[in-house]
Order: structure tokens, then C-alpha cells, then sequence
């Protein structure tokens, strides 16, 4: 809104969602496989407070690896995934590069990079249930 550019924001993104059957399974995807590095593990009730962070990415901004304790969770994934649309899209500098590492650890994609105009994109499983959409800007 007009109004809203003369007030100064105090709210900031920091937390990113991404739900998992099984946290220590995706904890060691995003970690050994994607080179996240672990930030958080709180223990909260049954399950735990996990994020981790990109080294190279936004300062700050941390995926939560949330464990799927609302049934209606599941379903909600398992139609994504079955419609082949990605649980959230990570920013790549050499997705070729990146796509051929991460098949070196057994990553499924879904086809091959596509040059879409302003993006190259594609779209592999993360072993959690979710897709994943790397893309890398033009230019």
C-alpha cells in the first residue's frame, strides 16, 4: 500500500518451513547431502525445534525441518508432491554443477535443468516427502 512506504518495517523473514515425517533423516539430507549446516535443536514436547542454514545463503534465515504433528500435515505434502509442486525453491549459482553433485549422492530429480527465460530450474526429492525446485537467475 501506498502508506506502507513511509513507515519503516519491523517485521523480517527468518524462519522457512519445510515438513518431515522423520527430523534425524532429514536433518542428515540437508546436511551431509545439500551442505546445510544444523543452527537449532531444542527439544519442544515430542519433537524438536530443528533449523539449518545455508552457509552461503541470507545471514540470519533458517529452514525449519518441521516434523509433521497435524495429521492433516500429511495429506497436504503428500498432494504436493503428487501434483509435482515444490515444498519450496533454493537460489543455485551453477545449477548444472549443483544438479551433478547431488545426483552423486543419489538425489532423484525430476528431469533435467530447463532454461525458462529469467531462470533455470529443476526439481528433485528430497527423501522427506517434499520436492525441491533449485533455480538459478539469468544473466
Amino acid at each position: 500500500c501506498q502508506s506502507c512506504h513511509n513507515h519503516e518495517v519491523f517485521m523480517q523473514l527468518k524462519f522457512i518451513r519445510i515438513m518431515v515425517e522423520d527430523q534425524d533423516h532429514a536433518l542428515e539430507f540437508y546436511t551431509h547431502v545439500l551442505g546445510f549446516e544444523k543452527m537449532a535443536d531444542l527439544p519442544m514436547g515430542t519433537f524438536r525445534w530443528l533449523t539449518v542454514i545455508s552457509p552461503d545463503g541470507l545471514a540470519g534465515v533458517e529452514l525449519v525441518l518441521e516434523p509433521m504433528g497435524f495429521p492433516p500435515s500429511r495429506e497436504y505434502q503428500k498432494a504436493l508432491f503428487e501434483a509435482s509442486i515444490p515444498a519450496t525453491a533454493l537460489i543455485s549459482t551453477d545449477i548444472a554443477a549443483d544438479v551433478q553433485r547431488l545426483k552423486a549422492h543419489g538425489v532423484v530429480f525430476r528431469g533435467e535443468p530447463q532454461n525458462m527465460g529469467p531462470i533455470t530450474a529443476v526439481v528433485f526429492e528430497d527423501t522427506c516427502g517434499n520436492l525441491i525446485n533449485p533455480v538459478q537467475p539469468a544473466g
